[in-house]
């Protein structure tokens, strides 16, 4: 991919990204955030943040089912990095708008409010990730251990679902789309590479044969 077309693609993935910001800072100041303008943010940021990690599971599986997407692999860390964004503006207004920085109050929604439990664990895994993604922590970790340690990605999505569903009224469906889209990227990884071994398995195979038939 040509050097401008990059800029031009991460320009407007920029732009796409900090639309929701922009969005609730405008609604903020102009006071037209709804009824209720705590829970609009929360949820906004929250879903934000939920769609973020999907695009960003998505990213490996699509560039092994097409090869010719293997640019893709240079907005994964920009994906990811405006998923910890959203979900810190998600925590920050529990912490800020909702218990008002008061850490009894945190404390006690911890333990008696479970899709809270949730939503703090999945954020708690998402902190490491976003310490973790510059060039310098991928050479001082090398490339296996930081590997391993970025698939807590997973645990904080799968955590990140779990928290919409127990946020919601029971009989209330809004989780479903995302929880059938993040299964499904969840359960492409071993199935691709299922694949991609059997199809190196019988690579080598053929070669053998080949090299049999030779002699």
């Amino acid at each position: 991919m040509k050097r401008s077309t990059l800029i031009v693609l991460k320009s407007l993935t920029w732009i796409a990204c900090l639309w929701l910001a922009a969005r609730l800072t405008w609604g903020a100041v102009t006071n037209n955030l709804g009824p209720d303008p705590t829970a609009e943010i929360a949820f906004s940021t929250g879903l934000a943040t939920l769609y973020l990690l999907t695009i960003t599971l998505a990213i490996s599986p699509l560039r092994r089912l097409f090869p010719r997407l293997g640019w893709l692999i240079r907005f994964r860390r920009l994906f990811g990095l405006f998923a910890f964004f959203y979900a810190s503006l998600h925590m920050l207004t529990y912490v800020a708008l909702y218990s008002g920085f008061s850490i009894a109050a945190m404390e006690s929604d911890i333990a008696r409010r479970r899709f809270i439990t949730m939503g703090v664990a999945a954020y708690l895994l998402l902190v490491p990730l976003a310490l973790t993604s510059t060039t310098w922590a991928i050479r001082k970790l090398g490339g296996k251990n930081w590997n391993r340690l970025h698939k807590l990605i997973y645990a904080a999505v799968i955590c990140g679902v779990i928290h919409f569903w127990w946020q919601v009224k029971p009989g209330v469906l809004k989780p479903l789309y995302i929880t059938i889209v993040v299964a499904v990227l969840l359960l492409a990884r071993p199935i691709l590479s299922l694949v991609q071994r059997r199809k190196l398995q019988a690579g080598a195979d053929r070669a053998g044969l080949r090299s049999s038939a030779a002699n």
